[in-house]
């Protein structure tokens, strides 16, 4: 079995006000998950699940799937916006970041995989409890997940108090 890839990484969260926050997320991918789906979690313990070629794509152009939009932000930026019922979060990466995240999980997905080539569908956001698994690699789903940022705080300082924009 592959190990999960997971990288913590920081995203600028936008706003409606004239600043903007740095707020810590982590990247995930597990390929015994589905092959093709990427996990971001949000530090309200929100965890966004949708498929690897969204981001791969948002890196050159826009493009948007159901509930979730990414885009280039000049050579070194990439935002990410997603739409729920309780509002909108954008949050702005450094590319290098996914970059390099994205090369990781495709190191861990063999050539063969049994849904290359496949069109993804429409996508859907669904709630789930935290033990079940995305059912499809481009569907964007949203969950709760457990606050991980008592776990990370060993040897680091991390920004408290941060919270998801709604608009």
């Amino acid at each position: 079995m592959s190990p999960v890839i997971e990288e913590h990484a920081r995203a600028r969260l936008i706003t409606d006000g004239p600043l903007t926050r740095p707020v810590p997320v982590d990247l995930r991918y597990d390929p015994a998950d589905e092959r093709r789906t990427v996990h971001i979690g949000l530090p309200d313990g929100t965890d966004w699940a949708f498929g690897r070629d969204l981001l791969e794509r948002g890196l050159r152009t826009p493009i948007e799937r159901g509930a979730v939009r990414v885009w280039p932000c000049g050579r070194t930026q990439l935002i990410v916006e997603l739409h729920s019922t309780n509002g909108v979060e954008v949050f702005q990466f450094e590319i290098r970041t996914l970059i390099r995240f994205l090369a990781r999980t495709r190191a861990q997905t063999p050539a063969a995989s049994p849904d290359a080539g496949r069109t993804p569908q429409a996508p859907s956001r669904t709630t789930r409890p935290e033990t079940s698994r995305t059912p499809r690699p481009d569907t964007p789903s949203r969950t709760t997940r457990p606050d991980k940022s008592a776990q990370r705080e060993e040897g680091a300082t991390q920004e408290r108090g941060a919270q998801p924009a709604h608009g």
